[in-house]
């Protein structure tokens, strides 16, 4: 079996790694470390939770051990797609960097321009970024990329998605060409790898596990979820959220529950507090230090229920969370790998819960192709007292009719009585007359009371009643058979 000191890494991190508590490196490391050493590029996809940040950030701190870094020309990047993180990484750093005498800097938004101006001043040896505060900082002047030998990309799908595009080449164009270049990611889609082989130069490939794979210590589930009436839809769902938590009872010591858009990640939020859960919201639209601080909670065990936004999504770490709930279906199938990879991580035993509705049918069916297995379908925990699926404002329906919805039909002619050829029925010239004189009066004031050919007081069209919109008579020539109106045209 391969230990850590079977990698030629600097004496200096091997002692960091044994205090850190470490032995035997994960797949992903044993096959990415060797190649990074000896400066190849390296294209890495492994699982989530199976130490990717370890595998760049090892070999890269031993490749810096000798060297010095000069005034605002770092010598390795790593760009990350979101502050957390970012953060992360810096922490890793910080964590195997204890007996090197090397310097960093972390570059995110939320964060004064001023106090990461001073660190870049003095020389940073690894700075770590997201691509849009390391523009703003170039834009500025205050940054020179031309120094840089080692350039990570850190959960390569997502930076290199179509939003992000732009700022990565425009940033790879700022590196020398001679630089060395790691990608890593838990997916890969064949487009954006693709993609990828503009920047990288005859890659070392380690792929550890099937692409899109999800760990096996994962028990996954999804409730197929159908409110009782579209305005009532999200109120029920977040019902059916609580009925899942409550039904995982103690083993469900604390989770994450995902969102796709930051609106719905405030709701939930609201609503699990306020029937008494302990839960904060984060997302990309909070304040920098209300991200912090919610994370580090999380972490510390001082708050059980974390929700968010896809941006918790990626590579963080938090080695113990028991759950993850899917309020939402993610609409990129990736998203669904790194959401759940949030729990079952460095070996633990995890579970992921998804709710489904109707019209997220065919994500789901996305998800399932991606993993290549059918995820299992769950029972709803609310039992009896889930709504039923049909609307509740159907009317009752008497015995013999039909269970569908009324359907309106227009008014009709009268029916022809049964009479002999002789007896053509025909208006009485003499008797509509003056009733028509009679009801003129009262047709006025229908007509005022008329709206779009419909009389404010009808209530049924299929009342049997005269013809909505023509007042209190009917013309005699609607009353004339076929043959008479005939007759009357020829005449």
């Amino acid at each position: 079996m391969t230990k850590f000191s079977d990698l030629n890494l600097n004496p200096k991190v091997l002692k960091a790694i044994d205090e850190a508590g470490y032995e035997t490196p994960t797949p992903i490391q044993a096959g990415a470390i060797p190649a990074a050493l000896e400066g190849r590029d390296v294209l890495g996809i492994a699982q989530t939770g199976t130490g990717k940040t370890a595998s760049f950030v090892l070999p890269m701190i031993t490749l810096l051990a000798r060297g010095r870094a000069r005034a605002r020309m770092p010598r390795s990047l790593v760009l990350c797609p979101t502050r957390e993180l970012a953060a992360q990484v810096a922490e890793n750093f910080d964590t195997y960097t204890k007996h090197l005498k090397l310097t960093k800097a972390l570059l995110i938004g939320g964060v004064s321009f001023k106090e990461q101006d001073m660190l870049i001043d003095r020389g940073v040896d690894v700075l770590i970024a997201t691509p849009g505060r390391l523009l703003d900082h170039f834009e500025r002047g205050k940054l020179l990329l031309t120094g840089v030998q080692i350039m990570v990309v850190d959960e390569a799908d997502r930076m290199l998605d179509m939003g992000f595009i732009p700022d990565i080449e425009r940033i790879f164009s700022l590196t020398p060409f001679t630089r060395q270049t790691l990608f890593f990611s838990a997916t890969m889609a064949p487009e954006i790898e693709r993609i990828t082989n503009t920047f990288l130069s005859a890659p070392a490939r380690v792929e550890v596990a099937r692409q899109a794979t999800t760990g096996e210590n994962i028990k996954q589930g999804v409730l197929m979820f159908k409110g009782s009436r579209k305005d009532r839809e999200p109120s029920e769902k977040r019902d059916a959220l609580r009925a899942l938590i409550d039904a995982e009872g103690d083993k469900c010591t604390n989770a994450i529950i995902f969102c796709n858009r930051k609106t719905d990640v405030d709701i939930v939020s609201k609503s699990l507090a306020k029937h008494g859960y302990d839960a904060a919201p984060i997302h990309g639209d909070l304040d920098q230090s209300q991200r912090t601080h919610t994370l580090d909670g999380f972490r510390a065990g001082t708050l059980r229920f974390l929700v968010a936004s896809d941006v918790a999504a990626r590579g963080l770490d938090v080695p113990a969370v028991s759950h993850v709930f899917n309020f939402d279906v993610p609409s990129h199938a990736e998203d669904y790998v790194h959401r759940i990879g949030r729990t079952g991580r460095a070996g633990r035993d995890g579970k992921a819960v998804m709710i489904c509705i109707p019209r997220d049918e065919k994500n789901l069916a996305d998800i399932e192709r991606l993993v290549q297995k059918e995820i299992p379908r769950l029972a709803d925990p609310r039992g009896t007292n889930a709504p039923a699926p049909q609307a509740d404002t159907a009317e009752p329906k008497g015995e013999g009719e039909s269970t569908g919805p009324k359907k309106r039909t227009r008014s009709r002619k009268p029916a022809k009585t049964d009479t002999t050829p002789d007896q053509k029925p025909a208006p009485d010239k003499a008797e509509t007359a003056p009733q028509k004189q009679d009801q003129s009066g009262d047709q006025d004031k229908q007509n005022r009371n008329t709206r779009g050919g419909r009389s404010r007081s009808s209530g049924n069209r299929d009342s049997g009643n005269s013809p909505v919109g023509l007042g209190d008579h009917m013309p005699g020539f609607i009353a004339m058979s076929f043959e008479e109106r005939t007759e009357s045209e020829t005449s």
